[in-house]
Order: structure tokens, then C-alpha cells, then sequence
């Protein structure tokens, strides 16, 4: 594989670590993409839009011959498959996939921006990130230092590794 890049799932309708879960396996199960690594999974509160339930959160690391807009497009494309439907910013949403990182490029256009432009703000990325990647550069800050530094209020493993993905119940799109 030619590029490494960081994920960050989260979802909070229905049984999102299971679809988490599923969705990781069907990216896993391509051949130009390989789950090499996943954080614990997390229980995190609501951000932005703060009246909705609490999102399961986590981060996986994949190696992927896909270019930085086609790994945007399996997200997408892994996110409608699970019914992932865009009714407003931030709201509830059965899985969100977000490409964080990628290969630790600067990227831009009218779809994506890398490294992502919220990942220092963002506890629920900062903490399952610093599991897998905690010497990963966001701007010049390690993503280690940047998650000691946030406020994690509320956030709690809700696993005690990274095997959760692998274990849950197999759930398909319909």
C-alpha cells in the first residue's frame, strides 16, 4: 500500500458501534485499503449541536493505494450504505466517517481539506487518535500533547483495546 491516513468514525443512532464496526470490515475487506490499526472505542458527549444523545467515537489507521479524494469518497460512499443521511450540521447521524490525515500531506480542494481543519478542537478525535497515532504531527503539535492538553470532560473508554471492531455482531447495509 502507498499511503497511510487516519480515520475518525463516530454515530449516535442506532447501534453505532456495531455499524462502526461493520464499516470498518467492508473497508478492511478491499483490496486497495487495509485497517492496520484502531483505537478503543469512546463514549463521547455531544459536540456543537449538544442537544442529541451521547456518540460512540474512535479512530482507525489504513494503509490505501487510494488517493486522497477516492479514500473521501469510500467514506462517503461507506456512510450511505449505512444510511448516513446530511439533515443538519453536526446533528445525529448513524456513522460519520472523516478522513483526518493523509500520509501527512497538506491537501485542499472544493471537498476535503487535510490534514482535517477541526482535529486540534476536537477531544473526541484528539483522545482515540493518540491510541494509535500519538506521535502524529496535526500542524506542530503531536496529537499526544494535543489530547493531554483538551478538555475531556465526559469522554470514557467504552472498550479496553482495539479488537472491539472485530468482535461485534456482523451487521449489514440494507
Amino acid at each position: 500500500m502507498s499511503a497511510v491516513a487516519f480515520l475518525g468514525l463516530g454515530g449516535n443512532i442506532g447501534d453505532p458501534a456495531a455499524t462502526m464496526a461493520a464499516a470498518l470490515r467492508e473497508i478492511d475487506a478491499r483490496d486497495d485499503t487495509a485497517v492496520t490499526a484502531v483505537s478503543r472505542l469512546y463514549r463521547t458527549p455531544p459536540w456543537g449541536k449538544t442537544d442529541q444523545p451521547w456518540f460512540f467515537n474512535a479512530c482507525a489507521r489504513v494503509e490505501t493505494n487510494l488517493s486522497p479524494r477516492d479514500l473521501l469518497a469510500l467514506c462517503l460512499d461507506t456512510e450511505r450504505r449505512f444510511k448516513r443521511e446530511r439533515k443538519e450540521r453536526w446533528g445525529p447521524r448513524t456513522i460519520d466517517l472523516d478522513v483526518l490525515d493523509y500520509d501527512g500531506r497538506t491537501y485542499q480542494d472544493e471537498a476535503l481539506i487535510l490534514p482535517h481543519p477541526r482535529i486540534a478542537e476536537r477531544a473526541f478525535v484528539l483522545v482515540p487518535l493518540a491510541d494509535i497515532a500519538p506521535d502524529l504531527l496535526v500542524g506542530d503539535t503531536r496529537v499526544s500533547d494535543g489530547a493531554a492538553g483538551i478538555d475531556r470532560a465526559g469522554i470514557e473508554a467504552a472498550s479496553e483495546d482495539g479488537s472491539w471492531w472485530r468482535q461485534a455482531e456482523p451487521h449489514r447495509p440494507t
